[in-house]
């Protein structure tokens, strides 16, 4: 899953790591949209996901990672619940210009108790540094929150590979435990 904001980059995400054409369901906004869709800090932004933006990276011969972009505006958060269910754990994607779009991206995850990292989008005008992120959104030290570029093939799959180191300790720590 790849949550967070409206218009924090989830799509473009998507869209930038997936093997295949991503599954979107990006439209045009609309007169009908306005006050309810506020785009003035997202840099243009004239589409709005109404559903989830679907992707996949095939790791090997028999693994698939299946990406899931889920919409950013409170009345699509309804569908969240129903997307956590299965998910291994998800990237929430924050732009630090609006960084209380964040919070119930992360209230979500941790009522699911689903793994997660954070990765800071770079926007222009972004200067807000990692421990400022962490301090803001009171991650907690063993959340990995790294820099990202939602644009770029090779950050987004930086983003993955985190997320999936993250899951992998997460697990060992767990088999230790249980030994």
């Amino acid at each position: 899953m790849i949550v967070g904001g409206f218009g924090v980059g989830k799509t473009t995400m998507v869209r930038a790591v997936s093997e295949i054409r991503p599954l979107s369901t990006e439209e045009t906004m609309t007169q009908a949209g306005a006050g309810i869709d506020d785009p003035a800090m997202a840099d243009g932004k004239t589409t709005t996901t109404v559903a989830f933006d679907f992707g996949r990276i095939s790791l090997d011969e028999q693994m698939v990672l299946y990406l899931f972009g889920a919409p950013g505006q409170e009345r699509f958060w309804f569908l969240w619940d129903r997307l956590f269910a299965g998910t291994l754990g998800a990237v929430v994607l924050v732009d630090t210009r609006r960084l209380a779009d964040s919070w119930y991206a992360i209230d979500r995850l941790e009522h699911h108790r689903t793994p997660f990292i954070v990765a800071r989008n770079n926007f222009p005008g972004a200067t807000h540094s990692l421990d400022a992120v962490r301090d803001a959104l009171s991650l907690p030290g063993n959340v990995p929150l790294i820099d990202c570029d939602a644009r770029d093939r090779a950050s987004a799959k930086r983003v993955l590979i985190t997320l999936m180191d993250h899951l992998y300790a997460l697990s060992t720590a767990r088999e230790a435990v249980s030994s």
